[in-house]
């Protein structure tokens, strides 16, 4: 079975922050595979399905952010999972809008949801995939950043980029991380400014 988790943080008022993009790519997959996120086991809303006859687990924390990997654990350990049958999707400061990246394994790069996953599982063995949502440009503070809605003109890229990392998460289940990384880490969904 392969666990698929989207970081982000429970309650109406978080819902369309940047720093819920991992939840709303879950929510975007689970509606194409006509299922509900109905089961709140692991501390979390999840469900169960298949996807090309292959056997996942969508699942979403309820824990809040820095919390994540408690969530995560428990489903892994019941499930008895490898890390390398799980995959995390993301929002990440260090990408462009309109960018995403497909990666094996690596640090958490200040990420407090990935940093719970890497402390609760032992390990940074796990598949990643990091969903641009880029830095301030009003000279915002980056916790007010990550916890406000996108920018009104970014709403096509986002809509654009959040199906593209669906189309990821297929990737990783049919065909592996590398042909993931191969097909989708070189897409660019990010359109110039007109000016600054």
């Amino acid at each position: 079975m392969y666990l698929i988790v989207g970081l982000g943080n429970p309650g109406r008022p978080y819902r369309y922050t940047r720093h819920n993009t991992g939840f709303r790519v879950i929510e975007l997959w689970s509606r194409k595979l006509g299922v509900r996120l109905s089961s709140r086991s692991f501390r979390s809303k999840n469900t169960r399905t298949k996807f090309q006859g292959k056997d996942i687990m969508l699942l979403c924390p309820l824990t809040f952010m820095n919390r994540s990997g408690e969530s995560v654990r428990a489903c892994a350990a019941f499930h008895n999972l490898e890390t390398s049958e799980i995959l995390v999707v993301h929002d990440d400061l260090d990408l462009p809008l309109g960018r995403l990246k497909v990666v094996k394994s690596g640090g958490p790069g200040g990420h407090k949801g990935v940093i719970s996953i890497v402390e609760a599982l032992g390990s940074t063995e796990f598949s990643r995939i990091k969903v641009g949502i880029g830095r301030p440009r009003y000279g915002e503070e980056i916790e007010d950043f990550v916890l406000s809605p996108f920018y009104g003109d970014e709403q096509s890229t986002v809509q654009e980029v959040l199906g593209a990392a669906v189309q990821a998460c297929e990737l990783f289940i049919m065909e592996g991380v590398k042909s993931a990384m191969n097909q989708m880490n070189c897409l660019n969904f990010s359109y110039k400014e007109v000016q600054s």
